[in-house]
């Protein structure tokens, strides 16, 4: 048994603009952030690419985005939808698409898989994409044996309200020290939001400042936490 804790801290929405290539690459290199989730449909999709070519190093998976939806007045509604989420022959090609443009972008295929807005933790997008992260050999996040899933740092409640507190340094600094043994992966979403139209904002400016806090890297070192990548996972797998 790893009693170990070692932690991945991966980035969502790399390339869905210019903003958050800039924070994701800001969190990387100045931050604790060890991996990004490519979103390969929108314009900023070359530079987050390009940037990941330059750093073979840096793990970057698939952010399946098929669609994007906001809540307002107590209700949810669509900002947009790629392929219906219940038509499971539209999800098989969209994902087939989406992979390949990963490809070719990054010059290699995702390092893991997960989806924008978490839309893979209901049928049909589950199943389909439990079976492509298998065929690949890669993690899907929440259906991993070998790496939990953690996204207690996040700055809205589950109705799209503001919830500040779960950004904050010492929200943060809790959640490290209570990590389990094993592999754990933390979600993030930093950003330069300011060219961006999503109900998640604000909180990407608050959530790069926490994850680049010097007292966020002094309590991984003091909680001797290993931070990780996906890109690791993979080498330390064949033995390299």
């Amino acid at each position: 048994m790893n009693e170990q804790r070692q932690l991945i801290v991966n980035a969502d929405d790399f390339g869905q603009s210019g903003g958050i290539n800039r924070g994701v690459i800001e969190a990387h290199e100045k931050g604790i952030v060890t991996s990004a989730s490519l979103m390969v449909r929108w314009p900023a999709a070359e530079e987050a690419a390009r940037y990941a070519r330059a750093h073979p190093h840096f793990s970057v998976g698939l952010h399946l985005d098929l669609c994007e939806w906001s809540y307002s007045d107590s209700v949810w509604s669509p900002l947009y939808e790629v392929v219906r989420i219940d038509d499971a022959n539209g999800i098989k090609e969209e994902v087939a698409k989406q992979i390949d443009s990963f490809v070719h972008l990054v010059g290699r295929t995702p390092t893991h898989f997960d989806s924008h807005q978490h839309v893979h933790r209901s049928e049909p997008v589950r199943s389909i994409m439990i079976e492509t992260a298998r065929r690949f050999g890669v993690s899907l996040r929440d259906f991993s044996d070998e790496v939990k899933y953690c996204g207690r740092f996040y700055g809205q409640a589950a109705n799209g309200y503001p919830y500040p507190e779960g950004i904050s340094a010492q929200a943060l600094i809790e959640c490290l020290r209570s990590l389990p043994t094993g592999i754990t992966e933390l979600g993030c979403h930093p950003g330069w939001p300011d060219d961006l139209n999503s109900m998640y904002t604000n909180e990407r400016r608050r959530e790069l400042e926490v994850l680049c806090d010097p007292a966020i890297r002094a309590t991984i070192n003091q909680e001797g936490i290993q931070l990780s990548s996906f890109h690791s996972l993979a080498v330390a797998a064949i033995g390299v």
